[in-house]
């Protein structure tokens, strides 16, 4: 089992320190997982050139977005973290997340996938809501916690004891789902054959 979790942020700050929260959850669960930090180097937007449908990756080259699809692909869950700026997630992940889905869809689907915010004070469910988009449109279990997965300042000593808590929660609430997924495959229990296909458009 694989546990990719992304960083959102450009700092290994409170966001990472909430996704590694949760890796000692996977480790102790036995479970593989990396954390993957965006950085504050350049990201570009996606330009809806469609140039990936032959491609199988993003056609802009020179930041993390090929690599991030790589991984995915041996991945059996995901985790996205982001901080909250200004209500809603940071621009980085959501231009990364943008590439990332629209190129190498095929590496996500049917996978596991929770999001996770580090905030001060509020705008966690505008994020929520956004970061929660990415799976619904790529037929993603939404893995859950025992409350809303949000963390206020897992870093320091005197942090949100409970937010710490859900996150553990939600990691290991993505084991049990990920090792349902893997006995249900035993059985012989494949993914839907879905219809694909079918465009409506309102634009008249």
């Amino acid at each position: 089992m694989k546990i990719l979790m992304v960083n959102g942020s450009p700092r290994k700050g409170e966001t990472r320190a909430a996704l590694e929260e949760m890796g000692k959850v996977f480790t102790d669960a036995g479970a593989d997982w990396e954390i993957v930090d965006l950085g504050a180097a350049p990201v570009n937007d996606c330009v809806a050139c469609r140039k990936c449908t032959e491609l199988k990756k993003c056609a802009i080259g020179g930041d993390i977005v090929n690599e991030l699809i790589e991984k995915a692909k041996s991945a059996d869950g995901f985790v996205f973290g982001t901080p909250v700026y200004y209500a809603h997630p940071t621009g980085r992940i959501l231009s990364v997340l943008d590439r990332a889905f629209y190129a190498g869809k095929y590496a996500f689907m049917h996978k596991p996938g929770a999001a996770i915010t580090s905030l001060r004070r509020a705008g966690s469910c505008a994020s929520m809501d956004v970061m929660n988009k990415y799976f619904t449109i790529s037929e993603m279990p939404i893995v859950s916690s025992s409350y809303w997965n949000d963390v206020f300042r897992p870093s320091e000593a005197e942090s949100d004891a409970e937010g710490r808590q859900t996150v553990r929660n939600l990691a290991r609430n993505m084991v049990w789902l990920v090792r349902c997924i893997e006995a249900g495959k035993e059985k012989g229990i494949s993914v839907p054959a879905n219809e694909y296909g079918t465009w409506s458009n309102f634009n008249k």
